[in-house]
């Protein structure tokens, strides 16, 4: 036989839609590079082209200083960075108390956590608009940075209690024998151990931080407000859209979620796996 029938088999069930889910994947994002890299003359010119003729920078250029993606790119680090903070610190504690400590109603307050994830985003929207416009927060990243985390913390607290059931309570207990008491056996027994953990759960809060769109666009009202995500679709007028700016604007965007996943990919394998084991 010229072909192993098995190793047919693994080609048509295995390699092939593979290959098609990642082509399918990855096309958009190709054609956004394509297309950020393109004068803007070229961009709806025919034929397409599948590689720039003229590669130029200036979309780039144009996105972040005439249109303003430095100051979107500025106001989402600062939302994401400062509720991964708050995140991390609240889903610790609440996590450790979850997997370390016995009470009354504990599987009925985790269901209520899990069950927070049921609840559509958009059905937060009206209130939380009211809430804030009385407390006058709208346009203001404290805002963003309090509804995001809230959102977060349950799902966050889930996990952590997941990984800290995983470290062994023995540790704590020996750690306290020498002399420590329960902060410093935490920070320098437990928080060591959780490494994987924090990274992955920081990794994930902040990437729903950078990329959420609808909360921003209802809670920002002022352009230099703005996140990134609002920012793109600002830039879709009702008669014309900057394709060019567009896509780079995208890339820009996309970097620091690439960049995240390429030095934390280690951590995350790690954490979910704890977070599974537990």
């Amino acid at each position: 036989m010229l072909f192993n029938n098995k190793k047919v088999d693994k080609l048509l069930t295995m390699y092939l839609p593979i290959t098609f889910m990642l082509c399918f994947t990855i096309f958009p994002l190709y054609w956004t590079v394509n297309t950020a890299f393109k004068p803007e003359g070229d961009i709806i010119k025919r034929p397409l082209q599948y590689l720039p003729a003229h590669p130029t920078i200036d979309n780039f250029v144009n996105a972040w200083t005439n249109i303003g993606f430095a100051t979107f790119f500025k106001n989402s680090a600062i939302v994401g960075v400062t509720a991964v903070i708050v995140v991390l610190v609240c889903s610790t504690l609440s996590g450790y108390a979850l997997a370390r400590y016995q009470f009354k109603g504990k599987r009925a307050f985790m269901l209520m956590l899990l069950c927070t994830q049921f609840i559509p985003r958009a059905m937060m929207i009206i209130p939380l608009f009211i809430i804030f416009k009385n407390l006058g927060l709208i346009s203001s990243p404290l805002s963003l940075i309090i509804t995001y985390s809230a959102v977060e913390i349950p799902f966050t607290t889930i996990l952590m209690s997941g990984f800290i059931a995983n470290v062994p309570k023995e540790l704590e207990e020996a750690a306290m024998i020498d002399g420590c008491n329960k902060l410093q056996s935490l920070r320098h027994v437990v928080f060591p151990l959780l490494l994987p953990g924090i990274v992955a759960t920081g990794v994930f809060t902040f990437i729903y931080t950078w990329n959420e769109f609808l909360i921003a666009l209802m809670l920002t009202n002022k352009q230099d407000k703005f996140t990134l995500p609002v920012g793109l679709s600002s830039m879709m007028g009702e008669f014309n859209v900057n394709y060019g700016a567009l896509a780079a604007g995208s890339v820009i965007a996309l970097i620091p979620a690439i960049l995240l996943f390429a030095y934390a990919q280690k951590h995350l394998v790690n954490g979910m796996g704890g977070a599974v084991k537990g």
